[in-house]
């Protein structure tokens, strides 16, 4: 059928005047038109549709109602990365963000900062293109999402088509997706009148709802959408957060009616309170206020890390906080091995979710805060997401409560639970046989810097685990290509190509071998000085904590109380006891010598005549290193691992597999057996070998490799395109090295 030009005009016109009524109603919140007359135009815009559906565009108001169910949801990467915003949990902090700021401004004239609320939603990123909306992604990781456009699309807050003309070609516009309280509650009532399990809170109800692999479900919750900023953009924003906040406004795009600007800290600071007694009266929820500096260029100067911009906080509310009871204190393993107290409470509601479990975090957070099985507490959303234990109410404690106690082993595999002196968190030994640790130890394993399994990725690892085909990384070398090709997106080439990176990854180096293990706080360069100092992995399983470490001495007592003992002895050597030592070294006046000091050297030593005989080292505590980067902390960490049978019989399972390495005379410890021991190096250009392999071997000389120049730098070893880091040597007189030079040094070794 042909179509006819005024019904393609009327077409445009009704599409026109529809967004045109859409944005006063769902965004100014201030309608023109009663709704009838609103449905009138929809039923004639759909009638002109179905009669010609060429006439029918994706950006066509009646397209919101979703389409089929997908069958799973696509990943996006972000072209510009969705970062996290820092948070001050506290007046203080917040002062000391503006303080880190104001000491970066030139002038003292106060900051402008741009203040809007913090919805507590899901944040999404639209892009727009040519003024259409053509993909809607959520933050996922900050690199990665997932694409949820047809959902997106049945939000009305959310624009199909930019208002006006003056917008750019591309334009991602950031924001967070969110229910109201009043929807929230519609929604819960119709689950409830369905049978259904109703949403804790908003924010899990518009999450579980932007999440539909249905969009017309989707289409059916009542989501809204919020901008608070922008990634990919083809023009200028101009030189204000807050003015192109306005821009965006005017292309359609809702933004918060809260939005203003505040100068300075007390700006800031009234702001915040001002919303904070008005947040429940607020129709959505939120967990606190955001904080911009609103120049652009001053944004732009003050940059970001890895995590989080530096020219924005979020200042969280108080978080909610209930009374309940503590019923019992159960234990978790983590993937990294650390053994969490977690208290299973009497379950109770805190903003909005019902809490049964709450963290401990460790056991010196148990006895800081006192918290025994049967005790009354206060229980509170930190951040208001995760829950944990605040404090004890000591009144309200009964006669029959219990404590809380460290298992010895762990409770998911039985190893040995270890925490080392000093350290708050406790730890399951069994890392190469716990399954809680399964998942992060293969991980590891496989890794490129420990045994290099090109191909085997984590999603990989997961379906090994899960199918219960690899419960340790020697399974991983008794893999078939039978099973392999029976792997999602595994097909025989894939599985080949696994099962030779698996076959060349059991030539390795001694060091590396070690590293792969996993063992807790040794990294590459320790690894590098104990293959450095045993000559195989049987005389490194043997080694037990003083191997490692020599600790002479008596906790507590300090070098110059000991010296000023010492010489006192040395110089009194007719001064005899008259009874009690302890009472005795108390009275000699010597500065530090306290009581309680001098009972620690009584015990030690328990005559004079002993202690006469005894070395000054003897006396302070003092401890030496045997092998480079290994303390007490990280001794106790290698005698535990290797102290459980698991461990063991999974290394030898291994070595079965076929792993090998060349052998090598073990070195002399740490007192220095090259004179390359403690040189700092930097690579940088192209090179014929990868810088990996130069790494390693100068670690296996006992060198430092940095990565970054000063002016301790010893040498630099530089390939092709050396760049800045090569002017940098030459002006501060490092040595530089060619690999023909570096391999001259190599041999004069």
């Amino acid at each position: 059928m042909s179509m006819p030009d005024d019904a393609h005009r009327r077409a445009e016109s009704l599409r026109a005047r529809i967004r045109y009524h859409n944005h006063r109603y769902y965004v100014l919140d201030d309608p023109e038109i009663p709704d009838a007359e609103y449905d009138r135009l929809i039923r004639e815009l759909q009638a002109l549709e179905a009669e010609y559906p060429a006439l029918v565009t994706p950006d066509s108001p009646t397209q919101r109602v979703g389409g089929q169910p997908r069958p799973e949801f696509l990943a996006v990467r972000h072209r510009i990365p969705m970062i996290s915003l820092d948070n001050a949990m506290s007046d203080a902090e917040l002062l000391e963000f503006h303080q880190r700021l104001a000491k970066s401004f030139q002038d003292d004239a106060p900051i402008l900062y741009l203040a809007e609320p913090k919805l507590d939603g899901l944040a999404v990123n639209l892009r727009y293109e040519q003024g259409i909306l053509i993909q809607a992604a959520t933050r996922g990781d900050g690199t990665t999402g997932e694409d949820v456009t047809q959902n997106a699309r049945t939000i009305q807050t959310i624009p199909l088509r930019l208002l006006g003309e003056d917008w750019p070609a591309i334009l991602e516009v950031r924001g967070e997706i969110y229910m109201t309280r009043a929807g929230f509650a519609r929604l819960n009532a119709e689950m409830r009148r369905k049978g259904r399990t109703p949403f804790a809170n908003p924010r899990n109800a518009a999450a579980g709802s932007l999440r539909q692999l249905d969009a017309r479900i989707t289409a059916g919750r009542p989501l809204a959408f919020c901008c608070y900023g922008w990634g990919e953009l083809s023009a200028s924003a101009g030189e204000s957060q807050f003015v192109m906040l306005q821009r965006l406004a005017a292309w359609g795009v809702p933004i918060s009616k809260e939005l203003q600007q505040v100068r300075g800290l007390d700006g800031c600071r009234a702001y915040f309170d001002a919303l904070g007694e008005r947040r429940d009266a607020l129709d959505y929820d939120i967990d606190g206020v955001v904080f911009k500096v609103d120049r652009l260029a001053d944004q732009v100067r003050l940059g970001a890390t890895a995590h989080h911009p530096r020219w924005a906080v979020a200042r969280k509310f108080p978080a909610q906080e209930e009374l309940t009871q503590v019923e019992a204190v159960e234990f978790q393993v983590g993937r990294t091995g650390a053994v969490t107290p977690v208290a299973r409470l009497r379950p109770v509601q805190v903003g909005g979710v019902t809490v049964a479990n709450a963290t401990l975090h460790n056991m010196d957070e148990v006895i800081r805060k006192d918290v025994r099985i049967g005790d009354t507490v206060i229980v509170r959303r930190a951040g208001e997401v995760i829950p944990e234990v605040v404090r004890v109410v000591p009144e309200r404690r009964p006669p029959d409560v219990r404590a809380v106690e460290l298992p010895s082993q762990c409770p998911v595999c039985g190893s040995d639970v270890i925490r080392p002196e000093g350290e708050a968190v406790a730890r399951c030994t069994g890392g190469l046989y716990c399954p809680a640790q399964r998942k992060e130890a293969i991980r590891h394993f496989a890794s490129r810097r420990a045994m290099d399994i090109e191909g085997l990725g984590e999603k990989l690892i997961e379906q090994l685990v899960d199918l219960d085909w690899v419960r340790e990384p020697a399974d991983l070398y008794r893999l078939t290509p039978e099973q392999l090709a029976r792997l999602e997106r595994m097909g025989e080439k894939s599985a080949a190509n696994l099962l030779a990176a698996l076959e060349r990854s059991k030539e390795t180096s001694f060091a590396r071998f070690i590293f792969a293990l996993g063992i807790r706080e040794v990294g590459e360069t320790t690894a590098q000085a104990l293959a450095a100092r045993f000559d195989g992995m049987a005389s490194l399983m043997q080694a037990r904590e003083s191997d490692f470490v020599r600790e002479r001495g008596i906790k507590g007592i300090g070098i110059e109380t000991a010296t000023a003992l010492h010489r006192f002895l040395v110089e009194h050597p007719e001064q005899e006891t008259d009874g009690n030592l302890a009472d005795w070294l108390t009275g000699l006046g010597i500065r530090g010598l306290t009581p309680a000091r001098a009972s620690l050297l009584a015990e030690r030593f328990g005559s004079l005549q002993a202690l006469r005989l005894a070395g000054l080292e003897d006396l302070y505590w003092n401890s030496a290193r045997l092998v480079e980067g290994v303390g007490p902390v990280v001794a106790a960490h290698l005698a535990g691992f290797f102290a459980q049978a698991h461990n063991r019989e999974a290394i030898a399972r291994l070595l079965a597999a076929g792993i090998r390495w060349p052998e090598t005379a073990p070195q002399p410890s740490a007192a220095g057996a090259s004179p390359l021991t403690g040189k700092t190096f930097v690579i940088t250009g192209t090179l014929s070998r990868p810088r990996d392999a130069i790494k390693e071997q100068l670690q296996g000389f006992g060198a430092r490799v940095s990565g970054s120049l000063s002016s301790k730098t010893d040498y630099l070893l530089a390939g092709e395109a050396a760049g800045s880091k090569l002017d940098k040597a030459r002006a501060l007189g490092i040595p530089v090295l060619d690999e023909a030079g570096l391999a001259a040094l190599l041999v004069q070794e």
